[in-house]
């Protein structure tokens, strides 16, 4: 079975892609490579550097399933460019799903994000709560899910809305809050938590990875499905933290007002179960740092990147 990741190589895809190799797919990562490229060769696996702005039909044509990871990640990289936010995150979805469509493609899994849902007072946030997307990051998710939908009867389609993930992936990201307030622990003994109050869903990285992975053995599962498993608030993780490592928490003032909790019953119902915790990625950081298999630099923080190389046309 041949599997399509696109993004691939980025945080995410950097944990998935030797696990699907491990369990005995082939598997073709279509990918700019931005942040580099950390996967390892396999007889099984075919890198495309490729912009999934510009899809080409040979990258569908002997896949059975599509795991769609690309997008321009997080809001401070889609606000420095919103052109090309709209262009991959929404549009060349468009031109996958339909590509998918013609060439046969069985399943699609989307990886959409919990932050559609932006503002919400309410206790429990479901996959039936209303969106209420505030940047252009958010926005291009729920166009995308939109977009993906209306192909639903082409291919059995599972949208996943996932919390923050936090963890150690190859392709490392510190622009995350679990992970930056650990290095921020580590390097400077001060963690800055902006607001606090705000509360936000997380995942582990091995857990969202282990969910496409249970997505994909069940075509069956259709729909849209939250997944968060950890509802806290940014000084809750602060302090989770500064349990084992010895740093000075600094509250200031924050001008992102997101705050939600996501409810993952719909998922659970699956069969689908979590085995990582918040903890553990605290954990798992520390001892990558303390291994010296993990540094604070600049190409783990997105927006950085993106600056450097000038990618905001």
């Amino acid at each position: 079975m041949k599997i399509l990741v696109t993004g691939g190589c980025g945080y995410k895809g950097s944990v998935l892609v030797p696990k699907l190799l491990e369990k005995g797919y082939s598997v073709r990562v279509v990918d700019i490579m931005w942040f580099g490229n950390f996967l390892r060769p396999h007889a099984s696996l075919e890198i495309v550097h490729a912009d999934i702005r510009f899809p080409q039909q040979i990258w569908v044509q002997d896949v059975d399933a599509i795991i769609h990871l690309a997008s321009v990640a997080n809001d401070p990289c889609s606000d420095l460019a919103p052109k090309l936010t709209w262009e991959i995150s929404a549009l060349a979805t468009m031109q996958l799903a339909d590509l998918a469509a013609k060439c046969g493609v069985k399943q699609v899994i989307y990886a959409s994000s919990g932050s559609v849902y932006g503002v919400s007072d309410e206790l429990h946030v479901t996959e039936e709560t209303a969106l209420n997307p505030i940047s252009e990051y958010n926005k291009t998710k729920m166009v995308a899910e939109r977009v993906l939908l209306s192909y639903e009867k082409e291919f059995a389609l599972q949208i996943v809305r996932p919390a923050t993930v936090c963890g150690y992936s190859p392709r490392m990201r510190l622009d995350v809050s679990v992970n930056m307030m650990v290095m921020q622990a580590l390097t400077k003994h001060v963690m800055t938590v902006f607001g606090g109050a705000q509360t936000r869903p997380n995942i582990h990285i091995d857990d969202i990875t282990d969910l496409y992975l249970f997505l994909l053995a069940h075509p069956e599962i259709r729909g849209i499905y939250n997944a968060g498993f950890e509802n806290l608030s940014i000084l809750n993780i602060a302090e989770r933290v500064a349990d084992h490592v010895s740093a000075e928490i600094k509250i200031t003032e924050s001008n992102d007002p997101r705050s939600y909790r996501l409810d993952s019953k719909k998922l659970l119902q699956t069969g689908f179960q979590p085995k990582k915790k918040v903890e553990n990625a605290i954990y798992e950081i520390i001892q990558r740092f303390r291994a010296g298999e993990l540094r604070e630099e600049d190409r783990w923080y997105n927006i950085r990147t993106m600056k450097s190389a000038k990618v905001c046309v």
